[in-house]
């Protein structure tokens, strides 16, 4: 059974905390956070205790860390815990800054110490479904991506103002999924944005709608579009064309039901955003990392993986800034 240390207490903490505590192999052990308050009404629910972070890390008893607090905390954490021999989990991304993700890198290359990075929707069933038909050759060779990611509403510009803007805090699990998908980085991207939806966001100096064609050394192309406002829900939606046929990956809505009449055919709405839409993926997510870890196995979604996401969130905000395409090695 391991022991998990829960570092942050926030909205996306609690969804990690039901994960940690439902899967047989994890119990959690304690809970931090910059308030402390939190952290105890969070370890609460889950019968865990609150403590420091310092006491967490340096507790021995404690097999791994799951890191689900701001991004700028990040690497700092991730080089903290390795050091004293804890394995990790963080969420995405490694850090707003590329230059810093890689010296992170470094160091937590000298200890040794697994290290996963939050990318929750590779876990997704419909998405590995697809993936599985791919690699099993359905399709022949893949050709065309597009990923639509489209939220149902802006978040605050205060925290617009310290997410790292759209690239890196929304996009950037698209350009992850795209590797997953693709099987590899692109050579180039070329990206579009606006501030169409929210004018402080533009004022903020982020964009909230964007479009980014991305090209591979195999001719191959992948399009991306991300919105931060879709009245009708969250709209994640994922299309593969192949040499010999389509994969498409839908929508999960709010129910099953089609209601026909002469009047029209119409069904339900997408689901609401990410805590309905992607709490089994969080959950196996989880289920990776424990089975990894307690079997000394290799984890599905390395340190490598969210730097090589984070290059192309670097090459896609250069390329808005420049209205030119940016190969992702001269970032």
């Amino acid at each position: 059974m391991l022991r998990i240390g829960l570092l942050g207490a926030g909205r996306i903490a609690g969804v990690h905390a039901t994960a940690i505590s439902g899967n047989p192999g994890s119990t959690l052990a304690a809970v931090s956070d910059h308030f402390p308050e939190n952290a105890k009404k969070l370890a609460a629910q889950y019968g865990s205790v609150a403590r420091s972070t310092e006491d967490i890390l340096s507790d021995r008893s404690i097999d791994a860390v799951l890191i689900a607090t701001s991004t700028d905390t990040h690497s700092d954490l991730i080089e903290a815990a390795t050091a004293v021999g804890k394995a990790v989990l963080c969420e995405k991304p490694v850090d707003l800054s590329l230059e810093r993700a890689r010296s992170c890198r470094e160091a937590v290359s000298k200890t040794g110490m697994p290290v996963m990075i939050g990318f929750n929707r590779r876990f997704d069933p419909n998405f590995g479904a697809l993936k599985a038909a791919l690699d099993a050759n359905e399709i022949g060779k893949a050709e065309l991506l597009s990923i639509t990611s489209f939220d149902p509403a802006p978040p605050p510009v205060a925290y617009i103002k310290v997410s790292g803007g759209l690239f890196r805090d929304m996009m950037i699990h698209d350009f992850d999924m795209a590797n997953f998908i693709m099987g590899e980085p692109p050579v180039s991207i070329m990206a579009v944005g606006s501030s169409v939806v929210d004018r402080e966001i533009g004022e903020a100096g982020d964009v909230d709608t964007a479009a980014v064609t991305m090209t591979y050394a195999d001719g191959r192309i992948a399009v991306i579009k991300n919105s931060r406002r879709a009245v009708y829900g969250y709209d994640q939606r994922l299309e593969l064309l192949g040499s010999e046929g389509l994969l498409q990956a839908q929508n999960m809505l709010e129910n099953s039901v089609v209601k026909s009449t002469t009047s029209g055919v119409t069904g339900a709405k997408p689901t609401y955003f990410f805590l309905e839409r992607y709490m089994t993926s969080y959950a196996a997510e989880w289920g990776a990392f424990v089975d990894a870890f307690a079997g000394g196995g290799t984890l599905p979604v390395t340190l490598d993986d969210g730097i090589a996401a984070l290059a192309m969130a670097e090459a896609a905000t250069r390329s808005v800034q420049s209205g030119q395409p940016v190969r992702v090695e001269d970032v």
